[in-house]
């Protein structure tokens, strides 16, 4: 995709994502590989429902600021994912409320965040991480999922709100979207004795999928 459609696409996806409710005012942030190894980044203080496909923060390569607006704040997180997952082409952040509140709950789990509702929060996520509470823009954030080593494509914020690698923006953007669907789920159900998918219906999906799965 050439850096004039993708920077279009960004935009809409995030347009998109920003008139369902899936984040507000001037939260969240997204970024995409260039064909030349640099980065489109969200700059620092929009909003996804108005993002300029011009004023998209460049990098080049080499990581350095080219051209646009000053990026997000949350760039260390960003450069974590790519620096740990070669597979990265694109990195999305929302603050979407149903992952949010299910991420405050004592007995959720932090090794697998998502509870096994449906097959395709397994097929599109593979386990979710609940990491600490940091305050927006801590580098520790960054540091955090580097200690992940680039075994998880998405970590859940306590706190704050999911983050999701994906191979490219859409992929990025569907997959973010299911994490706050099965949070949704799971609040919907909580309670209620819902019948969720058991440890072999789970194994099977991960072997025919060829999902991230183990620790």
């Amino acid at each position: 995709m050439s850096e004039t459609a993708l920077r279009e696409h960004i935009c809409l996806l995030a347009k998109s994502i920003f008139d369902r409710g899936l984040t507000g005012g001037s939260t969240g942030n997204i970024s995409a590989r260039t064909e030349d190894g640099g980065l489109l980044v969200s700059p620092t203080g929009t909003s996804f429902g108005r993002l300029d496909p011009a004023r998209l923060s460049r990098f080049d390569a080499k990581g350095t600021l080219i051209g646009g607006d000053q990026p997000t704040k949350e760039m260390p997180l960003h450069k974590a994912f790519y620096d740990t997952r070669s597979t990265a082409g694109a990195v999305v952040h929302l603050h979407s409320c149903h992952s949010v509140a299910l991420s405050m709950l004592p007995d959720t789990d932090p090794e697998n965040f998502l509870p096994p509702l449906t097959p395709y929060g397994i097929m599109k996520l593979g386990k979710v991480r609940l990491l600490p509470y940091f305050m927006p823009g801590d580098p520790a954030m960054g540091n955090a999922v580097r200690g992940l080593a680039g075994k998880r494509s998405a970590v859940m914020l306590a706190n704050h709100g999911p983050v999701v690698a994906g191979k490219d923006v859409e992929a990025a953007c569907n997959a973010i979207e299911e994490l706050e669907d099965t949070a949704r789920l799971a609040l919907m159900l909580r309670g209620m004795n819902a019948r969720g998918l058991s440890d072999p219906q789970v194994q099977a999906l991960v072997t025919k999928f060829d999902v991230e799965w183990d620790d």
